[in-house]
C-alpha cells in the first residue's frame, strides 16, 4: 500500500519559526557541522545526490534558455501533456486566484513547458530563471519540488532552506508526477509555487489529486482514440487475406487478426512505411492508418533468437541510455529508462545464466525482499522487449549476442544510480 506525500509543514505551524529551524539545519549541512535537527527523508536523499555530485548551493547553474517558438511547441507535443494542460490549470485555480502562486507543468526531463498565474508572482518566478524552456531538473537547480519529484516518483512538497540552491529560499513549491496510465512511465509534473510564505500542507493532496485527474483522462483519451483508430481497421483487417494488427502510433493494439501481438507492440521511435524489425513478431511490413499504422508480419517462420540476433546496450549517454535490437533484416533502437538501464546491465554481467528476483532486489536496493518493485520493473522491460528476455530466473533469451557499451571512465557507469551492484562496478 503506499502511503500519502509528506507535506513541508503540518497544519498549525508557523511557517516562519519553521524557515528559520530550516535555515539552520541548511547551514549547518552545506559547511558540514552537526545540524540542530534532520531533515525530511526525501530532502535528506536529495541533498546527499547533490552534495555527492559536488553541487554547489551558490553556483548551480540557472538554466535560462531562450527556446524559439518553435522548439517550444514541439517539446509541448512530445510531452504528451498537451491534452490536459488546460483541465490540470483550472483543476489549480483555488490556489493561484489570490495572485500569489503560479502553476507550472514541466516535462519528464523537468523542462518547463507552461506556465500560468498573476503577472506580479510570474515576474519573481522570471527572476529565479523559473521560464519556459528552462530546465529545473535536480541536477540544474538543486532540490526542488520539479527535479525532486521526477527522482523520487512521487508528489514532492519543497519548502524555503528545502532548496538546495540558496536563492530560492524564499520560494516554496509543490509538485506531483503524471503517469502514463498504461505504461507507468513518468510523462511530466505538475507544480504550483509561490513566495514560502504562501505555503499550506493541504496543497500537497491538491496537487497530486489533479495529477491523479490529469492521468485519468488521459486514459480516456487514449481509449477514444483508440475506439477510433478500430473502426476504420476492423472492417480492412476483415477483408485481408493474411495476417495483420493496426496499432496506434505508440504500438497500442486497436484491431488485430491472426497475430499474437498482446495490447502493445514496440515501434521504432523513428517509424515510418516499409519493412521493419519487430522485436517479438520479426519482419513487418508497414502501412500508413489514420492516426496508426497498420503491421503485417512477413511470413516466416521464425523464433525471437533467429529474428533478433543481437541486442546492444549504450550506456555511454548519461541522460539517454538506449537498447539496439539488431536482426537479418535491420536494426531497431529505443531509449530506456534509468532503472531498465540498471537492470540490462545487471543482466549482462550475469548472461546467459540469467538472475533470480531475490538477486536483483538485492542489486538494485541492496533488499532481497523488495520482490514486488522488482517484478514490476521486470514486466515493464519484457513489454518493452517483447520475446528477448525470459524468466525463472530472468535472463537474455538463448542465441542472443549481447554487447554492452560502457563510458570509459568506469566512474561515470550509471553514474545517478544507487543500486548497491552499480557502486560495486564502478569502483572495480
Amino acid at each position: 500500500m503506499s502511503t500519502a506525500p509528506e507535506p513541508a509543514i503540518l497544519a498549525g505551524d508557523d511557517p516562519r519559526h519553521h524557515a528559520e529551524v530550516l535555515s539552520a539545519v541548511y547551514d549547518a549541512r552545506m559547511s558540514g557541522t552537526r545540524a540542530p535537527a534532520r531533515p525530511r527523508t526525501v530532502i535528506d536523499e536529495s541533498w546527499r545526490r547533490l552534495l555527492a555530485d559536488g553541487a554547489d548551493p551558490d553556483r548551480m547553474a540557472r538554466a535560462t534558455p531562450e527556446p524559439t517558438v518553435m522548439d517550444l511547441d514541439h517539446a509541448r507535443r512530445a510531452s504528451g501533456l498537451d491534452d490536459v494542460v488546460e483541465e490540470v490549470t483550472a483543476g489549480l485555480d483555488a490556489v493561484t486566484t489570490d495572485g500569489d502562486n503560479i502553476v507550472v507543468v514541466a516535462d519528464r526531463t523537468g523542462r518547463v513547458l507552461w506556465r500560468s498565474g498573476a503577472p506580479t508572482v510570474l515576474s519573481r518566478a522570471d527572476r529565479l530563471g523559473f521560464v519556459e524552456g528552462a530546465s529545473w531538473a535536480e541536477d540544474s537547480v538543486g532540490t526542488n519540488a520539479i527535479g525532486t519529484a521526477l527522482v523520487a516518483g512521487s508528489a514532492v512538497q519543497v519548502f524555503s532552506a528545502e532548496h538546495f540552491t540558496r536563492t530560492h529560499h524564499t520560494w516554496t513549491c509543490t509538485g506531483a508526477p503524471i503517469r502514463d496510465a498504461r505504461t507507468g512511465d513518468v510523462l511530466g509534473v505538475v507544480d504550483v509555487s509561490g513566495p514560502a510564505a504562501t505555503i499550506h500542507p493541504t496543497t500537497l493532496a491538491l496537487v497530486d489529486a489533479v495529477a491523479r485527474l490529469a492521468e485519468s483522462r488521459l486514459r480516456e483519451l487514449h481509449r477514444r482514440s483508440l475506439d477510433r483508430l478500430r473502426t476504420v481497421a476492423a472492417p480492412m483487417l476483415a477483408r485481408m487475406a493474411g495476417r495483420a494488427v493496426a496499432v496506434d502510433n505508440h504500438g497500442w493494439v486497436a484491431a488485430v487478426d491472426g497475430v499474437d501481438s498482446g495490447t502493445r507492440l514496440s515501434l521504432p521511435q523513428d517509424v515510418g512505411p516499409g519493412r521493419v524489425l519487430l522485436p517479438g513478431l520479426g519482419s513487418c511490413d508497414l502501412d500508413p492508418l489514420p492516426g496508426g499504422w497498420l503491421v503485417r508480419p512477413a511470413e516466416v517462420d521464425a523464433t525471437p533468437a533467429q529474428v533478433a540476433t543481437r541486442l546492444v546496450v549504450d550506456l555511454c549517454a548519461e541522460q539517454a541510455p538506449s537498447v539496439r535490437v539488431v536482426g537479418p533484416v535491420g536494426s531497431w533502437t529505443q531509449t530506456v529508462s534509468p532503472r531498465h538501464a540498471e537492470i540490462l546491465y545487471l543482466l549482462s554481467l550475469h548472461h546467459p545464466e540469467g538472475r533470480a528476483a531475490t538477486d536483483l532486489a538485492a542489486d538494485l536496493f541492496g533488499d532481497p525482499s523488495r520482490l514486488v518493485t522488482v517484478r514490476a520493473e521486470m514486466s515493464r522491460l519484457r513489454r518493452q522487449l517483447p520475446g528477448l528476455i525470459a524468466g525463472s530466473p530472468y535472463r537474455f533469451i538463448g542465441g542472443l549476442d549481447i554487447e554492452v557499451s560502457v563510458p570509459p571512465d568506469p566512474t561515470r557507469l550509471l553514474p545517478r544510480s544507487t543500486a548497491p551492484a552499480v557502486r560495486r562496478a564502478r569502483m572495480a
